[in-house]
C-alpha cells in the first residue's frame, strides 16, 4: 500500500508544515511585541506633548511677571542691571599661585588622575 517513497514524502510535508507553524507562531510574537512598543512609544510621546504643553503655560513671561510680584519680598528679588552682565573676556583672571601647582602635581605623582572622562582618551 505505501512505498518506502511515500513515507518520507509524508514525513518532509509533516514537517515541513510543522516548520512553517513554529515560523508563523515566532512571527506573530514579534508582531505582538511591535505592537506593544509602538504602543509604548505613542504614549511616550503624548507624555512628552503634554510636558511641552505644561511647561509653555509654566514660563510664559506674563505669569512668571505675576509670580514674581507675589514673591518679590519673601524671596527678596532684585531686578538685574544692565551693568551685571558681562563677557567671559571681561572677567579677571584668576591669580595662580605655586602653592596651586605643587598641591596638582603631588595629586598626579600619587596615581590621582584627572576624574573626567571622555570618550577618545582610554584610560
Amino acid at each position: 500500500m505505501f512505498r518506502t517513497s511515500d513515507i518520507v514524502i509524508l514525513g518532509i510535508i509533516v514537517a515541513s508544515a510543522a516548520f512553517t507553524y513554529k515560523v508563523k507562531h515566532e512571527a506573530e510574537d514579534r508582531m505582538s511585541e511591535i505592537r506593544k512598543l509602538q504602543a509604548q512609544i505613542r504614549y511616550e510621546e503624548d507624555t512628552i506633548n503634554v510636558l511641552r504643553a505644561d511647561w509653555s503655560l509654566l514660563t510664559q513671561p506674563a505669569r512668571l511677571d505675576r509670580l514674581v510680584k507675589i514673591y518679590e519680598k519673601e524671596l527678596d528679588l532684585k531686578t538685574t542691571e544692565p551693568t551685571q552682565i558681562v563677557k567671559l573676556s571681561e572677567l579677571p583672571e584668576r591669580p595662580l599661585s605655586i602653592e596651586d601647582l605643587v598641591a596638582s602635581g603631588a595629586d598626579m605623582v600619587a596615581g590621582e588622575s584627572d576624574p573626567v572622562t571622555t570618550g577618545a582618551v582610554p584610560q
